[in-house]
């Protein structure tokens, strides 16, 4: 997880604590979205800006870009502060201004807590930030991954922008959905899915669980429950620890690597805005994430492993090759 590069820097304008942590630019410029969220300490921001941007290096390789990976982390605080909130468009213009400073080495995007509307005002301050909304196109990509797993019953847990994408695109296709959310309000949205609670969900006996929500979801605790045959979801860093990923090895649950599954938006983003490719020509480029998963579950099983190391030797050969 060591990093390139690592800038920590409290906003002039909002005050807030503002990281970028870039991980490589080995096979080229990194890429990562921008993370605004509620964190106890800096520190616990500082560790997940390392992880996510560790996890886009791998998302980048694997899914055959010219990009590193990195992320910025904007540590809003754990609760209501005493006195005014920090203005949000100052904090967004803070990071601007340290996206700006690495001279195009790092590009930003929409990630948990931010979206396009937040991007266009960073684009206020640098040129580095992708504007669009990544979540449909990301949404795409699950579905390619889920179509290489197959199935009937599918649990979507956390009803975001891309959970609930899958979510409405899974019932449209006539297959069995439980879906959940930490907001119950959201039970809602689908009244066709069965609504289940955030903790009885990894109990469900479906094929696929489908993750959506945050990070570190499978741990030796929660593995011992599933019932499910399959997972493949787009939330990042879904393993606590890289060898719960032999756990469900062990279990005989297929795990799709989280990088591999949740490639579509930056896939989308990169074709798009930096390579100039019509919108129909980069939708068949996140397709091919199914492609891909296929790939290295048949090399998973050819060789008796896990698909997490099947996909760290296929990116791992990315930096073998000449750019």
């Amino acid at each position: 997880m060591e990093c390139e590069r690592i800038v920590i820097r409290r906003g002039p304008r909002s005050g807030l604590p503002i990281i970028v942590a870039i991980h490589s630019t080995a096979l080229g410029p990194a890429l990562g979205g921008c993370r605004i969220k509620e964190y106890q300490r800096w520190e616990d921001g500082l560790a997940d800006a390392q992880r996510l941007a560790a996890a886009m290096t791998a998302k980048c390789a694997v899914a055959g870009l010219d990009h590193g990976g990195g992320k910025t982390v904007v540590v809003a605080g754990p609760g209501p502060a005493p006195g005014p909130r920090p203005d949000r468009t100052a904090a967004l213009h803070d990071v601007g201004d340290l996206v700006e400073e690495f001279g195009g080495a790092y590009s930003t995007g929409p990630d948990v807590g931010t979206g396009p509307a937040d991007m266009d005002v960073i684009a206020e301050r640098t040129r580095h930030v992708f504007r669009g909304d990544s979540s449909p196109a990301t949404a795409t990509g699950v579905m390619a991954a889920l179509r290489v797993l197959g199935g009937d019953s599918y649990a979507v847990i956390g009803l975001g922008h891309v959970g609930a994408d899958v979510a409405g695109r899974l019932l449209a296709a006539g297959h069995r959905v439980l879906v959940t959310d930490v907001d119950e309000r959201k039970r809602e949205l689908f009244p066709a899915a069965a609504w289940v609670s955030p903790d009885a969900i990894l109990d469900a006996e479906v094929d696929v669980l489908v993750p959506a929500a945050l990070g570190g979801l499978l741990t030796p605790a929660t593995v011992r429950r599933l019932r499910c045959r399959a997972i493949a979801g787009p939330a990042n860093n879904q393993l606590d620890d890289p060898a719960t990923a032999d756990l469900l090895h062990e279990r005989g649950i297929v795990w799709a690597p989280d990088h591999v599954v949740s490639a579509g938006g930056v896939l989308y983003a990169t074709e798009t805005d930096l390579h100039g490719a019509s919108p129909t020509a980069a939708t068949a480029r996140v397709e091919k994430i199914g492609e891909t998963l296929q790939a290295i579950l048949d090399r998973a099983a050819g060789e008796g492993t896990t698909p997490l190391r099947a996909a760290e030797a296929l990116a791992a050969a990315r930096f073998t090759r000449p750019r």
